[in-house]
């Protein structure tokens, strides 16, 4: 199967089409002819040697596609079916992927729009359940318009939560369409959201790792009120609890979001596509920063 790789750490050029032997899957994974793959921040901080060390490295850990093989255990779905998940190998930008966990794709998506959500939404979930997101709570999304910032608005607004999200002029209308209330990042970012929210937020959510995190503390009462996913050292010096994934998965909301999506609840803009070929300008296009929602490698 062809497969993106890279065997140096660097830029977007670093990246490979290389043939792979195609995965087999085990005790409750099913592979997939992948038809569309998830495109993260955590490829590129990869690829840049920012996460682990060794090489060569595969990329993609979120994938959507056909089942056409199943490993021992799996009863739910069958050979055909379409579903969408985690590739837990992190080599979903292939032409064949092995998936655990994974959930059937909602009628009303494609296989972009599938593609797009894992990542984004068990990401989302894990911080608002680390927060404790509920109803009539006030939620500072810090990067409201990217992937899991729109996600995050989307799932606080479900709960019941008010939702103010920072992000540049250009997307505070697309905030609007979510639920959030919408100011824009940078200085003067306290004395923004206290014109909406004149003594401050309950809870805050940081997306963007764009240094802010005192703020949200000011604005939150406290350090014990946000949650950061972007900036690991911010939290450690700020006493900031930073969500990662191997703190304890949000797995479940696989299953769930469906339901939402169909009740027109939920939805998580795919604004550019780009072939398994062109990898490299999808990691150029997703590190400038301006993409709202995610980008997918399309592959079969």
């Amino acid at each position: 199967m062809k497969a993106v790789r890279f065997s140096a750490f660097g830029g977007p050029e670093v990246l490979e089409i290389v043939d792979l032997p195609a995965p087999r899957p085990g005790r409750g994974e099913v592979r997939i002819a992948v038809r569309a793959a998830g495109v993260n921040p955590s490829d590129w901080k990869k690829r840049q040697g920012l996460m682990d060390e060794e090489l060569p490295q595969t990329l993609g850990y979120e994938a959507a596609g056909v089942v056409d093989e199943i490993g021992e255990g799996v009863v739910d779905v069958a050979v055909g079916d379409r579903v969408f998940g985690f590739c837990e190998q992190g080599a979903a930008q292939a032409e064949s992927a092995v998936l655990s966990p994974y959930a059937p794709i909602p009628p009303a998506l494609g296989f972009p729009g599938a593609a797009a959500l894992p990542a984004a939404i068990e990401t989302a979930t894990r911080a608002l359940d680390r927060l404790g997101v509920v109803h009539g709570a006030t939620l500072l999304v810090n990067g409201a318009s990217g992937g899991v910032g729109s996600a995050a608005v989307q799932l606080a607004v479900v709960r019941g939560a008010r939702v103010i999200g920072t992000a540049g002029p250009a997307n505070h209308a697309y905030l609007r369409s979510l639920g959030a209330e919408p100011v824009a990042y940078g200085e003067g970012l306290v004395e923004r959201v206290r014109t909406l929210a004149s003594d401050g937020v309950d809870l805050a959510l940081d997306v963007a790792g764009s240094g802010v995190l005192p703020e949200l503390i000011e604005l939150a009462g406290g350090p014990a009120n946000v949650v950061t996913i972007a900036d690991f050292a911010g939290a450690r010096r700020h006493g900031v609890v930073f969500s990662r994934g191997d703190d304890g998965r949000a797995v479940h909301v696989l299953a769930e979001i469906g339901q939402l999506i169909e009740a027109g609840h939920f939805a998580l803009p795919v604004p550019r596509t780009y072939a398994l070929t062109d990898v490299a300008q999808a990691h150029r296009a997703g590190e400038n920063g301006q993409v709202r929602g995610k980008i997918v490698l399309l592959v079969n």
